[in-house]
């Protein structure tokens, strides 16, 4: 098995926290030779914890030809510049996400992969997670009928003041959290990736102690689609569940470790007509609709060993970039669906100028 050689750059949350973890457990598929961090102390950790070279400045990688990958796992307004420059100079380049703020800037960069001839892939590891792909099993099977709406929370409370909570460092839970719940989202829409759906979104700096958004609400809808409902809040005391399936069928309701449906199946039922005669009790009386269904209820549970979530995530990305790298499989996540995530991004932004228009 090919190993590949790679370097990071950023030290921080994401760089060493995520992507020095998730690829110190494929020590068969990479090897990490350098890494790149302003901060003197989280060099020297990485030469001592790891064994390989350490940066100030990610220039140095620029003139490097051993390199088989570069992660650029810097704060999000570094992602589109770094990356350019690194495609250029010809690396195969991971980002993390968010990839970029505008289309604009995800065209230049997939222009840039096209024209050196590397691999642009983006870390949106969330759609790996078991309990999506379950989500979609039961929504695919066809068991709760045509889908009318489905909603979506990754929220909770908690109070931030650091970059993330910055719009000139590309901050706030749009743009941060965002991109998973999205990613997920736009495939349960199923629109082709140059199609972009109607959009609503509120924004709301909520109690964050910079000028980017803590509230997100944002609905998505297309012909013939159901309705999207995403809930992104650093205000909610009381999270419910991530995922809520309404079907003309039955329904949907789930999280990170379990998900329950129930349905009814349409020959079980009575056949009904819409009648405009009033409906009465057999004495005559008045009465409403109502009936007795026979209701079939499934649970399903994460399996044991992937409790970890975005540990197992992360690694399932990895195990595909490697393959995508060294044999040509085709990306899970492609360029060109990010792209699509990017343009309702950029979308809910130009409908809150309050927070994501020009400064002054």
């Amino acid at each position: 098995m090919q190993k590949l050689r790679v370097a990071i750059i950023g030290q921080g949350r994401s760089g060493r926290s995520i992507h020095v973890d998730h690829i110190q457990k494929l020590p068969r598929m990479f090897e990490i030779v350098a890494v790149v961090d302003p901060l003197e102390i989280r060099r020297d950790w990485a030469v001592k914890e790891l064994g390989c070279e350490a940066y100030e400045d990610y220039k140095p990688l620029l003139k490097r030809r051993d390199l088989d990958l570069v992660v650029n796992a810097t704060p999000s307004n570094f992602h589109v510049p770094y990356a350019l420059e690194l495609l250029k100079s010809g690396h195969n380049v991971l980002v993390e996400k968010p990839l970029a703020k505008t289309v604009a800037d995800v065209d230049r960069l997939i222009a840039a992969a096209k024209k050196a001839g590397k691999v642009l892939a983006i870390f949106q590891q969330s759609r790996f997670a078991p309990y999506f792909h379950q989500v979609k099993k039961v929504i695919d099977s066809g068991v709760l009928g045509r889908i009318v709406q489905i909603s979506c929370a990754f929220s909770g409370f908690g109070r931030r003041w650091d970059w993330q909570t910055l719009t000139e460092w590309h901050g706030g839970n749009l743009m941060n959290t965002g991109p998973h719940p999205l990613d997920q989202l736009l495939r349960l829409l199923d629109l082709p990736t140059d199609q972009v759906p109607q959009v609503f979104c509120h924004l709301d700096r909520g109690h964050f102690w910079g000028d980017a958004d803590a509230h997100v609400h944002l609905a998505m809808r297309a012909e013939n689609r159901p309705l999207i409902m995403l809930e992104i809040s650093s205000c909610c005391a009381y999270p419910m569940f991530t995922y809520h399936v309404y079907g003309t069928q039955g329904g949907l309701k789930g999280g990170y470790d379990e998900v329950e449906w129930k349905y009814y199946k349409p020959a079980e039922a009575p056949k009904r007509e819409a009648t405009a005669e009033p409906i009465r009790n057999p004495d005559g009386s008045p009465a409403y609709c109502g009936e007795e269904l026979k209701w079939h209820t499934k649970t399903w549970q994460v399996p044991k060993g992937k409790s970890a979530l975005f540990q197992t995530l992360g690694i399932a990305y990895y195990r595909n970039l490697h393959s995508h790298v060294t044999s040509g499989e085709p990306l899970v996540v492609t360029p060109d669906q990010v792209r699509q995530q990017i343009a309702v991004i950029e979308q809910c932004h130009k409908q809150n100028p309050d927070i994501w228009g020009k400064k002054k």
